[in-house]
């Protein structure tokens, strides 16, 4: 392994007490932003008026806190070796690129529109669906390397997965995230996609990986160092961007409290419904489970950071497609911990399948 490889494949090895109840502390965000929003209604509202060309300017600070220390993390370098465990590779990126997004709005469409329709707010059913095909459009950067690491998955895979993940999204978040919506009859803002993808994914990554070659010219200790000072600084950001989410859908979830539990409902099935195919396709094309591991959890994972800045951006903090996002926040730990303990309890399941040599 080398050094960095060594600096952000193994630490941390396990979840920060932060981000293993991260869904307690979105609770308390919930109960904050609403009681914000009711009894300090003026200044939220002025929060909310603090715009740029549709871009709030408040929010766009929070989500760059949020998403560079995120980019630091990772290494485009570790592109060149794709090769080396392409098999697993080529399943993630099939289910992140080919399965999720597309999964992810049938869900929407069954779900909101279909089962669940009576029970939500007939004007802000589109707005929802855009919200789960949003959070479903990029996989997750940073917290991939928690997961990798709770199922002791190889780190070369995983910083190399990453990586290649974060190159296709420059160019793919956009063009699937738009014909999602067109086919949703959802009216596509297309200049604002196209604003939060620059603003929200390249230029973080380019400050990010000017910020990391710097620091790694000090040697892997300076960059690991610096990420670990960064890292409480991008959760409470997120955190902070939720109470004012909140703060502006409080009336709505006060009144209809069964939305957030409604939403996580396709959110849900779609993690496990995607991590499983990743995993039991990696145990057909005979990859190693330290590969498959990390794998199926790359496949179900969202980059809920973006998410929640680009559903703002293009519908608004008031909007359903916001709330989506937010849900995906709300239960992402809870049912990524669960994907981790069934790919660490079936690894004798898994490996009794593979052919008789070792591949990845």
């Amino acid at each position: 392994m080398n050094k960095k490889t060594e600096a952000l494949g193994k630490k941390p090895a396990k979840m920060s007490v932060f981000e293993r109840y991260l869904s307690i502390w979105v609770g308390l965000c919930i109960v904050v932003g609403v009681v914000l929003g009711h009894f300090l209604p003026g200044p939220v509202q002025a929060l909310g008026e603090m715009k740029i060309a549709e871009v709030n300017l408040p929010v766009a600070v929070l989500i760059w806190l949020m998403i560079i220390p995120m980019l630091l993390k990772v290494d485009f370098g570790a592109l060149h070796t794709v090769r080396e465990h392409w098999r697993g590779i080529g399943v993630t990126v099939f289910v992140n690129w080919a399965i999720k997004p597309f999964s992810m709005a049938l869900l929407g469409w069954f779900f909101i529109r279909g089962v669940f329709s009576e029970y939500l707010p007939a004007d802000q059913i589109d707005s929802y669906i855009a919200g789960l095909i949003i959070l479903a459009a990029a996989p997750c950067t940073a917290m991939v390397f928690v997961w990798s690491n709770l199922c002791d998955g190889e780190p070369n895979f995983t910083l190399s997965q990453v990586a290649l993940n974060d190159t296709i999204m420059v160019f793919a978040f956009a063009p699937i995230v738009g014909l999602l919506l067109g086919l949703s009859s959802i009216v596509v803002p297309w200049d604002t996609l196209l604003l939060s993808v620059v603003l929200y994914i390249v230029v973080p990554v380019v400050i990010s990986q000017i910020w990391r070659r710097s620091l790694l010219t000090r040697g892997p200790q300076a960059l690991q160092s610096v990420l670990d000072r960064l890292q409480p600084v991008s959760l409470v950001s997120l955190l902070a961007t939720l109470v004012l989410l909140f703060a502006f859908q409080g009336e709505q979830i006060v009144s209809q409290p069964m939305i957030i539990v409604l939403l996580a409902v396709p959110i849900t099935i779609q993690v496990y419904f995607n991590s499983g195919l990743a995993y039991l396709l990696n145990r057909k094309f005979g990859v190693a489970h330290c590969v498959a591991g990390p794998s199926a959890l790359i496949g179900a994972s969202n980059f809920f950071e973006l998410a929640v800045a680009a559903a703002i951006s293009l519908f608004g903090f008031e909007s359903g497609a916001a709330l989506a996002t937010v849900v995906g926040v709300l239960i992402e730990v809870p049912v990524m911990l669960s994907v981790v303990w069934i790919v660490n309890g079936s690894k004798g399941w898994y490996e009794k399948g593979l052919p008789g040599r070792s591949a990845s």
